[in-house]
């Protein structure tokens, strides 16, 4: 008994040491290089923070883009899916309910070309970006509500088109909050 006990109680005893000690101060350590030291990438208006940049925000005006919908009321202290499987029908129905609702405010757009990202939310419920696709699809619903020309529009869109990291991993995207405040200052 002595030769399988001593072993995982120094065992467990030194998990401890490494996993709460040392893995946690390399971890901090390595936050440090990180851009804001690890603490999020806050967006700031006239000296206020007004949203992070990695936390999706929800937007409902028809003169804003939308974000990806989000499973958890895009509250940042719960992130999470909505755990619901492609042939749950409480997930369909989530799906034609948010597919409805896209078209009654975009009145040019048709089912079949709506981006998949701005009709279903994203594993953590807080995805803050859209592809591209799912930018300017928005444009002229956005362009009427503001009564601004949609060229005017588009080229901020495709300003604030971010490329993969190295060209290699992710895909291409645009951070609605950006995008949104990018709106904001268009004169």
């Amino acid at each position: 008994m002595r030769q399988h006990i001593l072993p995982a109680i120094r065992l467990t005893i030194g998990c401890l040491i490494f996993f709460s000690g040392i893995y946690t101060l390399l971890i901090f350590g390595i936050a440090q290089f990180a851009p804001n030291k690890g603490e999020g990438v806050s967006i700031q208006r006239n000296g206020k923070t007004v949203g992070y940049a990695l936390e999706a925000q929800n937007f409902t005006s028809d003169g804003y883009f939308m974000s990806r919908p989000s499973a958890v009321a895009y509250n940042a202290a719960g992130s999470g899916g909505s755990n619901k499987g492609p042939s749950n029908p409480d997930y369909l129905k989530d799906v034609q309910t948010r597919i409805d609702s896209f078209l009654v405010h975009n009145k040019t757009i048709s089912k079949e070309q709506i981006p998949s990202e701005l009709v279903t939310s994203s594993g953590s419920g807080l995805d803050p970006d859209i592809s591209p696709a799912g930018a300017y699809i928005q444009i002229p619903r956005i362009a009427s509500a503001r009564g601004v020309r949609a060229e005017k529009i588009n080229a901020i869109v495709q300003q604030s088109v971010e490329a993969p990291l190295f060209g290699l991993f992710g895909t291409t995207r645009v951070n609605v909050l950006k995008l949104n405040l990018a709106l904001d200052n268009l004169k």
